[in-house]
């Protein structure tokens, strides 16, 4: 068995959702005179690829520490909206079931393409990537409580449409482009479609649910798409944490990786090594263009 690393790089640079506090380093010890190089650092907890945890929104929930291991770790699957949703547009479970076969239990990661956009990428855009990605309706979150799935993942800034967070306010332009295409494609303006009883549905409607979610998944997500398999998230045993950065993996044989790295080697790299599929980054560009021209 071997691991496909779904993760982002963290560093300095990685940008933490609007306002949380981004990750500062600095050394406390050095190799001269101390002995050992030995480093101080501070953060918030929604930074790079994370965990968000249920008592994040849901105060009587779970901490971090009290998530299983059955439960962070389980069969689920891995599908590609990038094909059907660019900027501010409204993702359905039916295009996710049109795409892959999902289980009652399983685990979901909804590749948007938007990690494309990613502090870590040729085309990182951090205003595409945290303020204009696509998210879901109540719709998604009914349809996700239904199918009892474990935990959802992400691979851009939030679980929830951004502009069904408190982003819409803090981005007047942004929030001005998104009510154009929401009127013009959805038949609504966009403080109707996301009225207040939506507000931020992904984590205060499923949250009480046990139903959480993972945000800023990456690394070398685009060699997993449209598939099922065993997928894995490892955030700190954190006692009272509301959320966790951690590790997120997808497992696959031996065989299979072998054949997965070698169509690693011809496809273009980030700046840390991973790979991606610029053809996403077409078509998102395509759909995006579509929807501006509403």
């Amino acid at each position: 068995m071997k691991l496909i690393d779904l993760t982002i790089p963290l560093g300095i640079g990685t940008p933490a959702w609007p306002t949380y506090e981004p990750l500062q380093v600095k050394y406390f010890k050095r190799l001269a005179p101390n002995g050992a190089n030995g480093q101080l650092l501070t953060h918030s907890n929604h930074l790079g690829t994370h965990l968000d945890g249920e008592i994040h929104f849901h105060t009587p929930g779970k901490d971090i520490a009290q998530l299983d291991m059955d439960f962070l770790v389980h069969e689920g699957a891995v599908v590609d909206l990038s094909d059907v949703c660019g900027d501010y547009d409204v993702y359905t479970s039916k295009m996710v079931e049109e795409r892959v076969e999902v289980k009652e239990g399983d685990i979901l990661v909804i590749h948007t393409g938007y990690h494309h956009f990613g502090w870590d990428h040729p085309a990182a855009d951090e205003i595409r990537y945290m303020v204009k990605h696509p998210g879901p309706d109540r719709e998604f979150a009914d349809w996700a409580r239904a199918k009892k799935l474990r935990w959802i993942a992400v691979d851009c800034g939030s679980a929830d449409h951004p502009m069904n967070t408190i982003i819409r306010n803090w981005m007047p332009r942004q929030a001005k482009q998104a009510d154009k295409v929401f009127r013009s494609k959805y038949g609504k303006p966009l403080d109707e479609f996301f009225d207040d009883d939506k507000y931020q549905l992904m984590h205060l409607d499923l949250f009480p649910h046990g139903i959480i979610h993972a945000e800023c998944l990456g690394g070398d997500i685009d060699l997993v798409l449209n598939r099922r398999l065993t997928l894995g998230f490892f955030p700190w045993r954190f006692v009272d944490g509301e959320s966790s950065i951690g590790r997120c993996v997808a497992f696959v044989d031996d065989a299979e990786y072998e054949q997965l790295m070698k169509r690693k080697e011809g496809m273009p790299k980030t700046k840390f090594g991973d790979c991606f599929d610029p053809a996403h980054i077409e078509t998102l560009e395509r759909l995006t263009r579509a929807n501006m021209a509403l």
